[in-house]
């Protein structure tokens, strides 16, 4: 059996699963081993170890080509902290249009963390123009950000809840609500969910709420395939979903695991606050250092980006195993939804 959605089509994948975007770390790897297992690989926006990420992108790219021909698609934060935003959303749909093979592979750029508008470069509209099937979606932590992305003309959205790791919004909404807020309000719109999902029983609700496929972040982080330090994939088995904490990052607030790190930064609860408070060069390089750290392996003092869901990550196993294993239970709960109809 398969579970198609308007997004399976759109992206022509086989399965409802994509990969969360994950920078500043490397998900190279990871993608490849999303798209082969039959989900949509995500190629992170990296900025780790000082290295140019639109060189670093490009060489991604060319990596993920040489060793699967299936769809996959990248991460660009549109943050105004982010200094090379503007250069990747101009360089990289011209790399694209270039690129035979990469063109016809590369189906989805997520923009994130800033505007929406910031990858309507001229080059991009000639991307599309010249015959490309890339579909444009942007990270939605907010109504508000919904209705701003829906303004800009995306072709969908990812609708991401507090739960999720990493970078979240001031408003703390959960999945579960929001994904409510924005079905009811854009029925029509595609929707992937995004913050808390790691089993088929989380993909199977949001199927049944309307979302047409789900983004794994700290699953695929505890997966074989993924390019982080041991250290911190072995956080997730034993954790439980408690153990993780909202502190300020450089976006805004970021879900963090609680070591030592994390238990040491406070929280700003207003945006107004924490602009008025930043000092953006000195707080880039304060939080890559610490990002740094963590992909090295030093999870006591390092910034460990992570969700809720570790407290129903069990395993460190294999790509293939979590997507069919979700996929797998996800159609026994479906099934057994339908059967409550009479």
């Amino acid at each position: 059996m398969v579970i198609e959605t308007e997004i399976t089509e759109m992206l022509q994948i086989k399965h409802p699963i994509i990969g969360a975007p994950m920078g500043p770390f490397y998900t190279t790897k990871l993608a490849v081993a999303i798209s082969e297992a039959g989900g949509l690989g995500i190629l992170s926006h990296t900025n780790v170890f000082g290295k140019s990420s639109t060189i670093e992108l490009k060489e991604a790219m060319e990596y993920i080509v040489e060793r699967t021909d299936k769809p996959f698609g990248f991460n660009i934060r549109t943050a105004r902290l982010q200094p090379d935003s503007i250069k990747l959303c101009i360089q990289i749909p011209k790399f694209i249009m270039n690129n035979p093979k990469i063109k016809e592979q590369c189906k989805y750029v997520l923009t994130s963390a800033g505007s929406p508008k910031m990858i309507l470069t001229k080059s991009f509209k000639r991307l599309k123009e010249s015959g490309s099937n890339i579909k444009h979606f942007h990270v939605a932590p907010a109504l508000w950000l919904a209705d701003k992305c829906i303004d800009a003309g995306v072709d969908g959205l990812v609708v991401t809840g507090n739960e999720g790791g990493g970078h979240q919004s001031y408003e703390k909404v959960s999945t579960l609500v929001l994904l409510q807020q924005i079905r009811q309000k854009y029925p029509d719109v595609p929707i992937i969910a995004c913050g808390g999902f790691a089993t088929g029983y989380g993909l199977a609700s949001a199927l049944a709420m309307g979302a047409g496929a789900v983004a794994l972040g700290s699953r695929f982080i505890a997966s074989k395939e993924s390019e982080f330090h041991n250290n911190y994939k072995n956080i997730v088995p034993p954790a439980k979903a408690s153990d993780t904490v909202l502190v300020t990052g450089i976006f805004g607030p970021i879900r963090l695991w609680k070591n030592k790190y994390s238990l040491s930064q406070s929280l700003i609860i207003d945006k107004e606050d924490k602009m008025a408070d930043e000092n953006s060069s000195e707080a880039i390089v304060e939080e890559v250092k610490h990002m740094q750290m963590t992909y090295e392996g030093n999870i006591e003092d390092g910034s460990v980006l992570i969700g809720q869901s570790i407290g129903i990550i069990n395993n460190i196993d294999s790509v293939t195993n979590i997507i069919n294993s979700m996929v797998n239970n996800a159609e026994k709960c479906l099934k057994n939804a339908v059967n409550l109809i009479k």
